[in-house]
């Protein structure tokens, strides 16, 4: 874990306590065993795992400002991703984990357990659901997701979900400044901002990634999210760049 723990430090700036890399060895080990069983993650080289799983979800850290007590909730998290390694390396932050797939949403219960996390809430929904529900709508300070969806659609998914002056983090690859033209409209009618388009280089990994970040500027209109299926089957102001539903690691979301 040498390597990784120096690649940590060199993209997010954290330098990791043995507890930590305990804790992350703990998680390949169960990502290894849940994909024995069913069909986790493509990826099941420890070395990839920790570049393109771990170090890509600590890359969040460039954009975010983690502070004890704030709120993240992960929208389409499918085995923990980004959101658990961000708990890890911030154990301060109240994180919700939202995912679609009820195996998934089981596995990340079971990973949480093992893990002894604390402050983490799994939820078996769909994205849209999660954003009309009050207990739910506007109380975050950060809504993350990895290649869930294009930024059209996914805009509709997380900016319901934070507070006015809260942001919204998609992590994206080589498509994300394209992205960000094509959801120009949706960002705006969601109330967002574009904040920042942040390129992100891992180890041993040629394609730039990026870190879009978005302000809630402005209160969402009550009538979005719409309907479950609606966002990916009409997106809002624009065309989709590539299809939902996979991260860019060829990972079932």
């Amino acid at each position: 874990m040498n390597t990784f723990t120096d690649s940590v430090k060199s993209v997010s700036g954290i330098s990791l306590t043995g507890s930590q890399i305990r804790i992350f060895e703990e998680y390949e080990d169960s990502l290894l065993e849940a994909n024995r069983r069913f069909n986790l993650t493509a990826i099941t080289n420890r070395e990839e795992i920790r570049i393109k799983h771990f170090l890509d979800s600590l890359s969040c850290l460039k954009a975010m400002k983690v502070q004890p007590g704030m709120r993240v909730i992960d929208i389409g998290t499918g085995a923990g991703f980004p959101g658990i390694p961000l708990k890890v390396v911030a154990p301060g932050i109240q994180l919700t984990l939202v995912e679609s797939t009820g195996k998934k949403a089981d596995f990340c219960r079971a990973l949480v357990e093992r893990l002894q996390l604390r402050d983490v809430t799994v939820l078996h929904a769909r994205a849209e659901e999660v954003g009309r529900d009050p207990a739910h709508r506007e109380q975050y300070h950060w809504s993350v997701a990895r290649a869930v969806a294009d930024l059209s659609i996914l805009a509709e998914y997380l900016l319901p979900l934070v507070k006015l002056g809260g942001h919204v983090l998609a992590q994206k690859g080589e498509s994300g400044p394209a992205e960000v033209q094509s959801a120009a409209k949706a960002v705006q009618l969601l109330g967002g901002t574009v904040e920042n388009i942040a390129p992100v280089e891992l180890p041993g990994i040629a394609e730039v990634r990026y870190l879009i970040v978005i302000r809630k500027s402005a209160a969402t209109p009550p009538q979005y999210p719409r309907r479950a299926g609606m966002p990916a089957k009409k997106p809002l102001g624009g065309d989709r760049i590539h299809s939902p539903g996979k991260n860019d690691w060829g990972s079932p979301a």
